[in-house]
């Protein structure tokens, strides 16, 4: 069996390697920066930047596909040349158009992280952390003319840890990837695979984030939805808290939720990039209006900030934006005044 695989970093790195494990030929990998990137460009992100796909690409030699698009002519003529019987996605920007992903005497599959048919769309990553989901998953489906929208082969659920960011649910699907596709390859082989069609009453779609959100509004949002947003967005984009005319660039790792309800401080320690766990400290006492800084360390680089359903944020490790800013963290958060406002 003969299969392209059309993918970026670690995404397409998993692909090939699943399909090395149950012992399928490749016979060409195209990767996502030959469609975005002009050769001279190209030569340089190879020469500088280190990743994961094309140090697989080198080490197992595998037959590199030279071109600018999945639908441009030379790709088709290599995939008629190749006899290939499955062209599998992942991580792809570009919508595959029929005459492209119907060529493969088996089919054309997809690879989406997320547990179809909810959260269609570019990055359910940012998206079910967004709206506070304990599960996410990755679904195999069979590619059609519109986005994520195929009859589905396989899916797998993965875990969604409390304090997850969209980083460390990124690399939990990676590995889920080989696990998947490794499966797939290994049943396409040996057994009927009968497709599911999505259905259409439990669907959701989501585009791209509006990337206003990074500007931490805490006088009108709730102090868990702020630290949704702080999460989901990282590594993607990193948040910021308005002060006059300088922003402070949040950790998301290092982020407190100060609740007067039950009086409790509630901390997420990350070991590692799978496992989290959450631990309650000593009462707090809470008093100020939405946007208020209630509280400074300059030492740890700390503020404390009211949020508008009376729970604050104590937020550590803060760092000014801007490369000459950086230095004066510190200096800024020592000469803040409790009482001020966040914008």
């Amino acid at each position: 069996m003969k299969v392209i695989l059309l993918g970026k970093g670690k995404m397409l790195a998993n692909m090939i390697e699943s399909a090395r494990d149950s012992g399928v030929e490749i016979a060409g990998v195209l990767r996502y920066e030959r469609t975005i990137l002009k050769p001279f460009q190209l030569f340089l992100h190879d020469l500088f930047k280190t990743s994961h796909d094309l140090t697989l690409i080198k080490k197992y030699k595998l037959p590199e596909i030279k071109c600018r698009s999945a639908n441009s002519e030379e790709f088709r003529e290599f995939v008629l040349k190749t006899n290939a019987d499955i062209i599998m996605v992942g991580t792809w920007r570009e919508k595959l158009e029929r005459k492209t992903f119907s060529m493969p005497k088996i089919g054309t599959v997809n690879l989406h992280p997320s547990l179809l048919p909810r959260y269609r769309g570019p990055n359910p990553y940012m998206q079910v952390i967004l709206r506070g989901e304990k599960k996410s998953g990755i679904t195999l489906h069979l590619m059609d003319e519109n986005l994520d929208t195929g009859a589905i082969l396989l899916q797998k659920e993965i875990d969604i840890f409390t304090g997850d960011t969209g980083k460390e649910l990124r690399e939990r699907t990676f590995t889920a990837t080989r696990e998947i596709a490794s499966e797939f390859f290994r049943k396409i082989q040996s057994e009927v695979i009968i497709p599911i069609k999505q259905n259409e009453s439990r669907a959701t779609y989501f585009g791209n984030i509006n990337e206003s959100l990074k500007m931490l509004d805490f006088k009108n949002k709730p102090a868990e939805e702020i630290y949704a947003i702080i999460r989901a967005l990282h590594p993607w984009l990193p948040c910021y808290i308005t002060i006059g005319k300088r922003f402070l660039q949040v950790n998301p790792y290092k982020v407190t939720i100060l609740s007067p309800q039950n009086a409790t401080l509630t901390e997420t320690i990350f070991k590692n990039l799978t496992r989290s766990e959450e631990t309650s400290a000593e009462r707090v006492e809470l008093s100020g209006k939405p946007g208020e800084i209630i509280e400074k360390d300059y030492k740890t680089r700390s503020l404390t900030i009211m949020c508008k359903d009376g729970k604050a944020l104590k937020m550590e490790g803060l760092k000014l934006w801007g490369v000459f800013l950086k230095p004066y963290t510190k200096l800024f958060i020592k000469r803040l005044k409790t009482g001020a406002f966040a914008d």
